[in-house]
């Protein structure tokens, strides 16, 4: 195991105010971290109390600085809902689109935080035959998909990396699985750099015809398959009710490029019965490794 590795996992094992989390050495490695996390929001409206998003929202703002997410790619929120989050989240700024274009529809948003990392540039496409052109759908789905991306620059590391996010339909499997092979062909356009993936695809990790489209026949690696240290496996759409252990993993963190993933988890806070969505978000913590062209 190399050095740094080693010692971010005893930072991130250590006690607060213990010896080990306060030699400079283990501090410093915690702070080159890079964590990120895939959270489906649940969009607002139709959901009665406890799940409208009035109750959720502090819910969700507590789950957010609980894990300190350095990006969060978000899923099915409006702009509203975006609006009211970066309000809470004062460490926050965002870029995103809605699908139906401009602020219209659910967003495919990315949020990260300021001090931490420079947005360098961002763009939208459409996971369709033609995905420059917005709000467009041409394989069966009735609702409208779309990726968001950014480019960064982390200004503890120097180093540039692109943040990819998505939602995949939730009915059509061929859909999917063209969402995927898109995907799988696009991230060529971002050359050499590091590339993180969020999204909630609707099918499971590990098994589904879109996760070997993107991991076993694609370009990318699963942070849960890669990570040194790994949570229990919780499925992570819970529909409003507790953590339950299962092989439903439909949210992913995924990755290309020279990145060492310390551990994975799924995220389950909830207080008084409140829960931030119907979803539980991933978490994945990574080193970014070496020196890459941006």
């Amino acid at each position: 195991m190399r050095i740094g590795l080693a010692l971010a996992l005893l930072a991130a094992c250590a006690a607060p105010g213990s010896p080990e989390a306060l030699t400079a050495e283990v501090a410093q490695s915690q702070e080159s971290t890079l964590r990120v996390m895939a959270f489906n929001l649940r969009y607002k409206g139709g959901d009665r109390a406890p799940n409208d998003w009035a109750s959720r929202l502090p819910v969700a703002v507590e789950q957010i600085e609980l894990e300190r997410p350095d990006l969060i790619g978000t899923q099915e929120g409006l702009h509203s809902q975006l609006v009211d989050l970066e309000r809470e989240l004062e460490s926050y700024r965002w870029v995103g689109q809605g699908r139906e274009g401009g602020s219209h529809g659910e967003y495919m948003a990315i949020f990260y935080r300021t001090e931490r990392l420079e947005l360098l540039e961002y763009d939208h496409y459409w996971l369709s035959d033609t995905p420059e052109v917005v709000g467009s759908k041409t394989w069966g789905n009735d609702c409208v998909r779309m990726t968001t991306w950014a480019r960064f620059l982390d200004r503890v590391t120097g180093e540039r990396f692109v943040h990819v996010n998505t939602h995949f339909d939730h009915q059509v499997e061929a859909a999917r699985v063209k969402s995927a092979e898109l995907m799988a062909e696009r991230v060529k356009r971002f050359g050499r750099r590091r590339v993180i993936l969020t999204g909630d695809f609707n099918c499971t990790g590990g098994e589904s015809d879109a996760w070997r489209a993107l991991v076993e026949d694609g370009p990318y690696e699963d942070a849960w398959e890669t990570a040194a240290e790994r949570g229990p496996d919780i499925n992570t759409f819970h529909g409003w009710g507790p953590p339950r252990e299962g092989e439903r993993r439909i949210d992913w963190v995924l990755h290309r490029g020279e990145l060492t993933t310390l551990s994975a988890k799924v995220c389950t806070y909830g207080r008084d019965g409140l829960w931030p969505s119907d979803h539980f978000p991933v978490l994945a913590v990574f080193s970014l490794a070496g020196a890459e062209e941006g």
